[in-house]
């Protein structure tokens, strides 16, 4: 399999934050993620405001609060659209205060994030220990490969 995959990456910006990440940018991370698993793909990355992703965390997580990435996985559609992964949203507020609060690069905090949200899309979780600490492993293979640092490391 290649190590970077063709994908059709539709990009929609709902965020009044000015500085943010152009296309060319998250379809590079995504290729990278995506390499070791699939050969070609389409999703779509959503980039909001805390209301919107506080909204769509209240209603398909019952969590009341804005999240910083949130992956909807596309199901059914194998035999119509084979290569549909998803949707990913991002909370580009958070993200930067995050990044900001934890000392670590912006750009290094995006891209985390959307390897992050590409990787549930793929079915990995992080819901328990066994299974968190390989979609971690995951993570830190896919940064290394693009230069970066571990985003785990304290």
């Amino acid at each position: 399999m290649a190590l970077d995959a063709e994908v059709a990456l539709a990009l929609q910006i709902e965020s009044e934050v000015a500085a943010l990440p152009e296309r060319a940018f998250f379809l590079r991370c995504v290729e990278r993620a995506l390499g070791p698993w699939r050969d070609q793909a389409e999703l779509t990355i959503r980039l909001v405001d805390e209301p919107e992703a506080r909204q769509l965390n209240r209603r398909w997580r019952a969590r009341d609060y804005a999240t910083n990435v949130l992956s909807f996985a596309a199901s059914g559609l194998e035999e119509i659209a084979p290569e549909m992964l998803g949707d990913i949203v991002l909370c580009a507020p958070l993200v930067a205060a995050e990044a900001a609060a934890q000392g670590k690069q912006l750009e290094a905090h995006w891209t985390h994030l959307t390897v992050h949200g590409v990787l549930h899309l793929l079915g990995f979780d992080h819901e328990d220990g066994a299974a968190a600490a390989v979609m971690e492993e995951h993570e830190r293979v896919i940064l290394a490969s693009l230069g970066l640092a571990d985003p785990y490391r304290a």
